[in-house]
């Protein structure tokens, strides 16, 4: 046996166990019957229409089912099968309704062949439509499914239509399939022969290229309307009423319900199983848009920054330009500022971009102590004018590591800024920032930024990681998440401790690399 390759059409599992107990409870249910399968039930006749009633329920509904699965894939298989239990279904009506001696206040029932005809064409009608399922494609259908369910419905209601008219309006024409109300003439046989070599052609073929795991539960219905045929037409020599006819009844009508109720728990179980995919998607797509919202507001912080120090250095021209006597060499120095500020948010803007886009980060060697230099030239105005002392202490050896040098350079400048950031309100202590570059004893190279501002809140240590979170007026929150991604890309670790006994200390752990790699990068 092929395994499943249609995902919707396997949604019913194999269960062999429940098919295999389901038919060993069908021969049971033969072997016992079998000794008094002709002895006859008396006033069981008001039970008709309610075993009508409960067939029609589960075969309209399995049909139903079936034509939503169709919807779905669109395998021809599938549209046969369901036609098949709607056709079943839409002949009960018929079938109850002329049974002898059931709705006699109505004057219906008076031919003994029409009940006999209809449940003749019901039969062989639906082991035919088995049969097309066991031999059509499960492959899909180019076919609109919504327009060929339309179609093929309304065809099936005329046809069925046709035949109940034709059966009820010209009954000289029938077979003579009873010869009273409860006992069939030899000719009705016929019936139940074809209809089982039919079932037994149908799971033959299944059994044979079982293509998906509704094929076992078909079989399982064809063996159990094999068994009831046998009750029915043999065992109780056709006799109507008997106990024979009625096991063989409830034992196709159980049959027919385990498969209904299987469909429906694997039909409830898909639809539970389809509600937490679109539930994660969403989840998912508020993630990306949360993502999305981080990495502009990432962007409009990291630009901010050059673009302050831009204007800082355009206003510090125009004041030099605007003096009695013009301080052309100052106000050149501010447009050299202006300058090299416009190439650093170039360069923000392609280390965020790089950041975000996997397999097109730039990896070379970079030199951490000419990193952290130009890291302090890019800030020293702005620290001359709060009146910060910068005091560098890095390791006179070449401390190498291995990454995307903007963005490293953009993580050291960010975490000097929070630093200047706390030194401006200082006013009661020298306001210094410290830059210490050292190796550590597992070979790191270790980073440590340190101020004696106004310190960390206590408890906010890891907070101040997170996104949107942020401890000044008017902050985005997004510098440190921006510098601890960046850290944590490079195999390494970014954290804050208390200084004492003021201030704070930003920690920077990067993986050491040998300076014989390569030369170093600085950034571009």
């Amino acid at each position: 046996m092929r395994p499943a390759r249609e995902p919707l059409a396997s949604m019913t599992q194999p269960r062999p166990l429940v098919a295999a107990a389901v038919a060993l409870a069908l021969l049971l249910a033969l072997l016992v019957t079998t000794p008094f399968a002709t002895r006859f039930v008396h006033g069981t006749e008001v039970i008709v229409p309610a075993y009508a009633a409960a067939t029609f329920m589960l075969e309209a509904i399995t049909g139903v089912l079936l034509l939503a699965l169709y919807n779905v894939q669109r395998a021809p298989a599938l549209l046969i099968l369901a036609l098949g239990y709607l056709f079943s279904a839409l002949l009960l009506p018929g079938w109850v309704l002329t049974f002898p001696g059931v709705f006699t206040a109505f004057g219906l029932g008076e031919n003994l062949q029409v009940t006999a005809s209809i449940a003749a064409l019901r039969r062989i009608g639906f082991a035919l439509f088995l049969l097309g399922y066991a031999v059509s494609p499960m492959r899909a259908s180019m076919l609109p499914a919504g327009a060929t369910i339309r179609r093929a419905v309304l065809g099936l209601v005329t046809v069925v239509a046709a035949a109940m008219w034709l059966i009820v309006a010209a009954p000289e024409i029938l077979p003579v399939f009873m010869q009273d109300e409860r006992v069939a003439t030899p000719l009705w046989r016929l019936v139940p022969y074809t209809a089982m070599a039919l079932y037994l052609v149908t799971i033959v073929t299944l059994f044979r290229g079982r293509r998906v795991a509704l094929d076992l539960w078909i079989c399982l219905v064809a063996f159990s309307l094999a068994i009831e045929l046998a009750l029915l037409s043999y065992l109780a020599e056709a006799v109507r009423l008997s106990l024979g006819w009625w096991t063989g009844r409830i034992c196709a009508l159980l049959a027919t319900g385990v498969v209904t109720l299987v469909m429906l728990s694997d039909t409830i179980m898909l639809h539970t199983r389809l509600a937490r995919s679109v539930a994660a998607e969403q989840r998912a797509r508020q993630n990306r848009l949360t993502a999305m919202e981080a990495l502009s507001a990432s962007i409009a912080h990291e630009i901010n920054q050059p673009l302050a120090s831009m204007i800082t250095n355009a206003d510090a021209g125009l004041r030099w330009l605007a003096r009695t006597e013009p301080r052309l060499d100052r106000a050149k120095a501010a447009l050299e500022g202006i300058v090299a500020d416009g190439h650093r948010a170039n360069k923000i803007v392609l280390g965020i971009r790089t950041m975000f886009l996997k397999g097109a980060q730039e990896r070379v060697p970079v030199e951490m102590g000419g990193l952290i230099r130009q890291a302090a030239e890019l800030i020293s105005a702005e620290a001359r004018l709060a009146g910060v002392t910068v005091e560098l202490a890095l390791d006179p050896g070449r401390a190498m590591v291995i990454g995307n040098p903007v963005q490293l350079l953009q993580v050291t400048a960010n975490l000097i800024e929070n630093g200047l950031d706390a030194l401006r309100a200082v006013e009661d202590r020298q306001r210094i920032l410290s830059l210490d570059l050292r190796r550590g004893a597992e070979g790191d190279i270790e980073l440590l930024i340190a101020d004696t501002g106004i310190g960390l809140t206590p408890g906010l240590e890891e907070r101040i990681f997170e996104p949107f979170f942020s401890g000044k007026p008017g902050g985005m929150g997004m510098g440190l998440m921006f510098c601890r991604t960046v850290v944590e890309a490079h195999g390494g670790r970014l954290w804050a401790t208390p200084k004492r006994p003021r201030g704070a200390a930003f920690h920077v752990a990067l993986p050491g690399a040998e300076p014989s790699i390569g030369e170093a990068g600085t950034a571009p």
